[in-house]
C-alpha cells in the first residue's frame, strides 16, 4: 500500500505540472486577447519557463540532497498551488508571467526528485523502466487534458473574456489534492551521495562541452527544442489567426500536435528495433519538410464553414500539427545517443547540459517565431522552421561520424 501510494503521488504529481508546463501556448493566445499583449511580449512567457527550469536545475545539484526529495517536491507543488491562486485573484501579464516562473523554478525540483524517487520503489532494471515509462506517460497524458481542460472555459464568442481563469480555481484545487497526497505518504529513506558545490558542477558541465561529440549534441538539443517550442507555442495562435478559428477550437485542436508527439515515441521505440536511429532521423526531418512545405499553401485564402465545430474546420489545422509524429523520436534518441557514448560518471554532468541548452533553445525558438509572426506573418513564421531543420540534418551527420569514429 505504502509503495502504491508513493506511485500515485509521483503520478498525480508530473500529472498536474504537464498541464501547466504545456499551457504556453494556450496562454500566449488568451493573454494577447486578454490583456491586449502584442506578440513580442507574449512571445517571453517561454522564456518565463524554461530559464528558471535550467538555472534551478543547475543549482540544485549543490543542496537538493540535503533538502530531501519528498520536501523538495512539497515545496515545488505548494509554490505551484499559490501561482495558480494568483491568476484569477491578481489577473494581470505581470501575474501570469510569475506563474510560469514558479512553474520553471518548482518543475526543476520536481522533476529531480521524481526521477530519484522512482529508484526508491522498484528492485529491478524492468520495473524502473516501467514505472518510468508510465510517470511520462501521465505527462503525456496531463499534456492532451490540459487542452481540453483550458478550452472548457473559453468564451468562443468573447475571446477577450477573463473566463479562461477560472481554470486556475480547478488546478489549484488538484495541486492541494495532490499536496495532501505527498505530505501524508512516507517515503523511504533515500541513500545519497554528498553533495558538491555548485561551482564545481559547472566547472564539471563545461569540461563536457570541450569534447566534440558533447558539443555537437547540444546543437543538436538546442535547434529540436527551438523548432518542438516555436510550433507548440504558437499553434493555438496560428490557428486562431491564420486559420480565423475560435479561440475554443484552436487550442483543442492543438491537441492533435500533443497527441502526434505521444504516439511517435511510441511508434519510434518499435521502429528503432530494426532501423538505426540515424536513418529513422533523417526520415524524420524529411517527413517534417514534407508537411512543410505542403501544408502551409492550404492555409491562404481559406473558406470557413458557417458552423465551424470539430469536424468541420479547414483541413491545414488537422494536417500540421501531425509534424509532431515526425518531431517526436529526435529528442529521446540524441539524448539516448550522447548518455550511451559517455562513461557512466559523466551521466550526472550531461543531464545538466541537456536541461540547460532544451531550456535555451525553448526561450528561444518562441520568441523568435513569436517575433516572426508579428513582423511577417504565422504562415512565414512556420515557414522559417526549415532554417533550424536544415542547421539539424547537419548537426545530425557530424554526431553521427563523430559517434562511429568513437571521436568523445
Amino acid at each position: 500500500m505504502a509503495i502504491f501510494r508513493i506511485k500515485l503521488s509521483l503520478m498525480l504529481t508530473y500529472f498536474v505540472f504537464a498541464i501547466l508546463l504545456n499551457s504556453v501556448g494556450t496562454v500566449i493566445l488568451q493573454v494577447i486577447h486578454s490583456y491586449q499583449i502584442t506578440k513580442e511580449a507574449a512571445s517571453v512567457l517561454e522564456g518565463f519557463k524554461d530559464i528558471p527550469i535550467a538555472v534551478v536545475s543547475f543549482l540544485i545539484a549543490a543542496w537538493l540532497p540535503r533538502l530531501g526529495y519528498k520536501n523538495a517536491m512539497l515545496i515545488g507543488v505548494s509554490l505551484l498551488l499559490l501561482g495558480c491562486l494568483a491568476m484569477p485573484l491578481v489577473p494581470s501579464f505581470w501575474t501570469t508571467k510569475l506563474l510560469f516562473l514558479i512553474v520553471g523554478a518548482s518543475f526543476a525540483l520536481v522533476k529531480v526528485s521524481v526521477y530519484a524517487s522512482i529508484g526508491v520503489v522498484t528492485t529491478t532494471q524492468a520495473e524502473h523502466a516501467s514505472l518510468l515509462n508510465t510517470i511520462e506517460g501521465f505527462f503525456m497524458l496531463g499534456v492532451l487534458s490540459g487542452y481540453w481542460f483550458f478550452a472548457y472555459f473559453m468564451d468562443p464568442i468573447n475571446p477577450a473574456s477573463d473566463s479562461w481563469l477560472q481554470v486556475y480555481w480547478w488546478l489549484a484545487a488538484l495541486a492541494g489534492l495532490n499536496l495532501l497526497l505527498l505530505a501524508s505518504t512516507h517515503f523511504p529513506a533515500l541513500t545519497l551521495a554528498p553533495a558538491k558545490h555548485a561551482a564545481s558542477d559547472f566547472l564539471e558541465m563545461l569540461q563536457l562541452v570541450y569534447r566534440p561529440l558533447v558539443f555537437v549534441f547540444v546543437l543538436s538539443a538546442f535547434l529540436y527544442v527551438l523548432m518542438e517550442q516555436g510550433i507548440g507555442s504558437w499553434l493555438p495562435t496560428f490557428n486562431n489567426e491564420v486559420l480565423g478559428l475560435p479561440n475554443q477550437l484552436s487550442v483543442q485542436l492543438t491537441s492533435i500536435f500533443a497527441a502526434s508527439l505521444a504516439l511517435g515515441r511510441l511508434l519510434a521505440g518499435v521502429v528503432l528495433k530494426y532501423i538505426s536511429w540515424y536513418l529513422l532521423l533523417n526520415i524524420c526531418l524529411a517527413g517534417m519538410a514534407l508537411l512543410i512545405v505542403l501544408t502551409l499553401p492550404l492555409t491562404q485564402d481559406i473558406q470557413l464553414a458557417e458552423s465551424l465545430s470539430l469536424l468541420n474546420a479547414p483541413l491545414a489545422a488537422y494536417l500540421f500539427p501531425l509534424i509532431g509524429l515526425f518531431m517526436a523520436p529526435i529528442y529521446p534518441v540524441i539524448n539516448s545517443v550522447i548518455l550511451n557514448a559517455l562513461p557512466k560518471t559523466k551521466h550526472a554532468a550531461m543531464t545538466g547540459l541537456i536541461v540547460v541548452f532544451s531550456a535555451l533553445g525553448g526561450t528561444t525558438g518562441s520568441i523568435i517565431t513569436g517575433f516572426t509572426f508579428a513582423r511577417f506573418s504565422g504562415q512565414t513564421a512556420f515557414y522559417f522552421t526549415l532554417l533550424p531543420l536544415s542547421l539539424l540534418a547537419l548537426s545530425l551527420y557530424l554526431l553521427n561520424q563523430l559517434r562511429q569514429s568513437k571521436e568523445l
